[in-house]
């Protein structure tokens, strides 16, 4: 195996040539002689670099519309001869076949290419096939090679080139064939996801990596894989950590239901919503999801649905949070909430989320669909007597949705579209609604004429029977126990209304 290899000849075959001169001119100051293709092969010249078209190495031109240009043994051959191997170097003397030290190559924009929207041929096009073949050629043969297989390398590489005098080391080769694998996987990563209808495969790949502060707690590491960029202008504050970043998904999710209603406030802490509620300006929406748990809200997680003005955010200010995320801040509103220099300010950009869903767990990887279906009054039954006022249908729908992204088993009191009280991950229904009527009577909300959500149906009338004492007169639920009859019996004898949605919303 070899160590330090000194460089006597460079290709070059680039689709962005940002930040690639610097690197031609360095190489031609160390004398490593260049090869390279079409638009790259231009793009050197234009330096006034010395550089040796593929086409006169191979005697064979680019063809199929620039389909085939670099594929030719007179290529491969000299990036993956073993140097140090006998019979290698003479089949290179017998076909004059150059050795090849340094490939620099980036693969064709696809992942950006079906971003856009572009039309099936134009992706096809920008499947690369002699890129990526080259990569992988010079990454196998790391022992004699350097493959510099992404622009994010490329000052990287300039100071190897710059200290080394042209020189570099085994481990700087194996590093940088380690992240040519790392682009080669990423990019069929996403040709499969693309192209891919039925088969049932497990394909994930991110390039982009956050190293956190640590994971869920100070002793576990923590790493985000995504482009936070893509989702969140970044304003102000602290770097969003492991529990932070769980956080602010779950506000993101439950606010998405809620997205073009009227203002909307909520505050979510240890993913569940502590605090929520609907109103005409945003300022009282804030007041009243704050209402719900002022304790729990200390540390929270603040999420609106309208661009937060200077009125809402004087109030806002006054409570020590972790995040605030919302469609825009006005200029006083973004001065005040800047006043708490740990405080993170987060503007919401409106693009798609994925629509799914996965996690470890035991020694593989649990996969679904997200759970994108909103409870709806199209889709409820009517199966009690009594019916519900059309105000007390809207709290129903509106305590559905919260009830929907708060963990299982949960039962949500709300009121004028006000959360009153939620019980939250409780291993019993009933607990769960104790819980919840104990927490809105300890903030000292009337639970008179509130409303109630489930998460799944209920097994006996005990919870109907629990709520209707506590003051509620009206039921949500998805319905769809065999003793579903129970409960709309004893709903019928008290005068409580219910419906059923036909859906559950478990959340584990």
């Amino acid at each position: 195996m070899g160590t330090s290899k000194k460089a006597k000849s460079a290709l070059i075959s680039v689709f962005h040539k940002d930040g690639l001169a610097p690197i031609i001119q360095k190489l031609n100051d160390l004398k490593i002689t260049i090869y390279s293709t079409g638009g790259t092969e231009k793009f050197i010249k234009e330096l006034g670099v010395s550089v040796i078209p593929v086409e006169d190495l191979t005697s064979y031109p680019s063809i199929l519309g620039g389909r085939v240009k670099t594929l030719h043994p007179k290529v491969f051959g000299g990036i993956l001869s073993r140097r140090e191997n006998d019979n290698d170097i003479l089949q290179l003397v017998q076909y004059e076949i150059p050795e090849i030290d340094i490939v620099i190559v980036d693969l064709y924009p696809f992942e950006k290419t079906v971003s856009i929207g572009a039309s099936e041929e134009d992706i096809i096009e920008k499947i690369d096939i002699g890129g990526i073949s080259l990569i992988r050629a010079a990454a196998k043969n790391f022992n004699d090679v350097i493959c510099v297989s992404s622009l994010n390398q490329y000052d990287e590489f300039l100071e190897i080139l710059s200290s080394s005098n042209g020189e570099t080391t085994i481990d700087q080769r194996k590093k940088f064939a380690a992240k040519a694998f790392a682009v080669s996987s990423h990019y069929d990563t996403k040709i499969f996801n693309y192209l891919n209808q039925d088969e049932l495969a497990f394909r994930q790949s991110f390039d982009e990596v956050s190293i956190l502060r640590y994971g869920e707690n100070p002793h576990q590491r923590g790493y985000f894989f995504g482009n936070l960029n893509e989702l969140f202008d970044i304003l102000h504050g602290k770097e969003l950590s492991y529990n932070n970043l769980l956080d602010v998904d779950a506000a993101i999710n439950l606010m998405n239901e809620f997205k073009n209603d009227e203002p909307t406030f909520a505050i979510l802490k240890h993913n569940n919503a502590c605090g929520i509620a609907q109103r005409a300006t945003l300022k009282q929406a804030y007041l009243d999801a704050l209402a719900a748990d002022p304790t729990s809200a200390f540390g929270g997680v603040l999420i609106s649905n309208k661009v937060i003005d200077a009125e809402t955010a004087k109030e806002i200010h006054q409570l020590f949070c972790e995040v605030v995320i919302a469609p825009g801040y006005n200029k006083e509103a973004l001065a005040l909430l800047k006043g708490k220099k740990n405080r993170i300010i987060l503007v919401q950009k409106d693009i798609e989320l994925p629509d799914t869903q996965y996690r470890t767990a035991l020694n593989g990887v649990l996969f679904q669909d997200k759970n994108n279906k909103t409870d709806a009054l199209d889709v409820v039954e009517f199966v009690t007597l009594e019916k519900p006022t059309n105000s007390e249908l809207e709290d129903l729908l509106f305590a559905s949705k919260i009830c929907k992204h708060t963990k299982s088993n949960t039962i949500v009191l709300a009121k004028n579209k006000q959360l009153f009280a939620s019980g939250t991950g409780q291993t019993s229904r009933v607990d769960a609604l104790e819980q919840a009527i104990a927490k809105a009577n300890h903030f000292n909300f009337d639970l008179k004429g509130a409303v109630m959500a489930s998460d799944a149906f209920f097994p006996f009338p005990d919870c109907v029977e629990i709520a209707n004492k506590a003051g509620i007169n009206a039921v949500i639920q998805p319905g769809g126990s065999i003793k579903d009859q129970l409960s709309i019996d004893y709903c019928n004898e008290h005068k409580i209304s219910m419906i059923f949605t036909g859906t559950r919303h478990f959340k584990h």
